[in-house]
């Protein structure tokens, strides 16, 4: 069966995706995806397919081809680059629309502004029509001009000293780190790095929980103050309750629940890449199992979750912050700070976890210490059977123990919600491996 185009050929494979859509007729609705598409990471319609992908063809397909030209021509604005082409499937002619990503964001149908959001195209809100406009100009919202007033840096200056052996901190060190321009005006980050930033600018909320998410212990919220003031706070909580000393022989040895230097990571990634126009707090939630931290704001416009976890890629949201964070070496290379975190679990059967959506990203940290996870004896069977044959179905797992299905399943989850195991595959066909 031969495809059109690589893009065609996957979509007759699957269906239609956030970058693939598929249209019966030519009518005007395709232009809000047009929109969508050149805003944000460019993708193909295809006219003469149903929504199951089936071909139906396109009558006089010449003429449709030079009405979708026209139609672009006339009602996107700017106009972005695309591409069309008719081809040929089963006797039946299609036309295929591709729509590069543009860089003179936002692109326009009827004065709204539109973006991909799974199979469907929605308009975006103002936070984003904002952030589309600062990308056509190719700047960052941390690039903007900061709110009135004076600025101190001593916990920046302090910093420096630290880890550069800087001096006092100068216009031209500011400069140089990007926070003050040519005219003397601060930028946003500038603003975020001082010692004081006003409230519109949402911190770090730390809670503990008991038993439960309704069982507060302690709640640390910071705000206000330095970005680096907010880490060296989020950094001062954690050690309190996830690092320990036990004696073995006549030595006290430092104890991790959960390896600093993923939370570190973690932390530090939270700050450099969330995004700072949204009022939302970076969440950091403490359980007696695992640690979650969340940012607002998914993934930066371009990167694919495949290559955010994968791939070591830099695709920085602010790269001024970035920068700083790298200077005094609480971030290192760009693009690494994920495989860091994997790294950090690398002895450990637990791994750490990522949930990835448009809004928010989440990185859940398990403790490494299995005793403190109490597995019951079940469960420990379970487990000891995994480490021995490293991937079984939980048929496999019933013969090897004897377990009921019910049991079976409900030991899974268990150990799938510790993050022990990873479910692979769905239904009857499904196994089961160590994360």
């Amino acid at each position: 069966m031969a495809c059109f185009s690589d893009m065609l050929c996957i979509a007759m494979k699957i269906r239609e995706t956030a970058t693939i859509e598929f249209k019966e007729i030519v009518t005007r609705t395709f232009l809000k995806t047009v929109s969508a598409y050149a805003n944000y990471n460019g993708g193909e319609i295809i006219f003469g397919l149903d929504d199951g992908g089936t071909v139906i063809g396109v009558d006089d397909s010449s003429k449709e081809a030079l009405r979708v030209e026209h139609m672009i021509n006339d009602s996107i604005v700017p106009v972005p680059r695309f591409h069309l082409t008719v081809e040929q499937r089963d006797g039946l002619d299609i036309i295929i629309l591709a729509v590069e990503k543009g860089k003179d964001t936002p692109y326009y149908y009827e004065r709204r502004a539109y973006k991909r959001s799974g199979t469907s195209t929605v308009e975006v809100d103002r936070f984003e029509l904002r952030r589309l406009a600062l990308h056509g100009i190719n700047m960052n919202f941390e690039a903007m001009p900061a709110s009135g007033g004076n600025r101190t840096f001593k916990v920046l200056e302090s910093k420096l000293k630290e880890v550069r052996g800087i001096g006092n901190i100068t216009d031209d060190i500011l400069r140089t780190l990007g926070l003050l321009d040519r005219e003397g005006t601060y930028n946003v980050a500038a603003e975020l790095l001082s010692d004081t930033n006003t409230i519109k600018f949402s911190g770090i909320d730390i809670v503990r929980f008991g038993e439960s998410t309704n069982q507060i212990q302690e709640r640390v919220t910071v705000e206000g103050v330095s970005l680096l003031t907010q880490y060296d706070t989020a950094i001062e909580v954690f050690e309190r309750y996830y690092q320990y000393e036990e004696i073995e022989g006549y030595k006290r040895t430092q104890k991790e629940l959960i390896p600093r230097e993923a939370f570190r990571e973690a932390l530090a990634n939270a700050i450099v890449h969330r995004m700072w126009d949204i009022p939302s707090y970076i969440q950091i939630s403490m359980f007696k199992d695992r640690l979650e931290i969340q940012s607002p704001g998914g993934l930066p416009v371009g990167l694919s979750e495949d290559e955010y976890l994968y791939i070591t890629i830099s695709q920085l949201r602010n790269p001024i912050i970035a920068g700083v964070f790298y200077r005094l070496e609480l971030i290192e290379r760009f693009g690494t700070g994920v495989m860091r975190i994997q790294e950090a679990y690398s002895e450990s059967t637990t791994k750490p976890s990522f949930d990835i959506s448009e809004n928010y990203l989440k990185v859940q940290l398990p403790i490494v210490a299995l005793d403190q996870l109490d597995l019951s004896d079940d469960e420990q069977t379970a487990l000891n059977i995994f480490k021995a044959e490293g991937e079984l179905s939980r048929s496999a797992l019933e013969e090897k123990t004897g377990f009921n299905k019910p049991k079976a399943i409900r030991i899974l989850n268990s150990l799938i919600d510790k993050h022990i195991l990873v479910r692979l595959g769905r239904g009857p066909s499904s196994t089961y491996r160590l994360r």
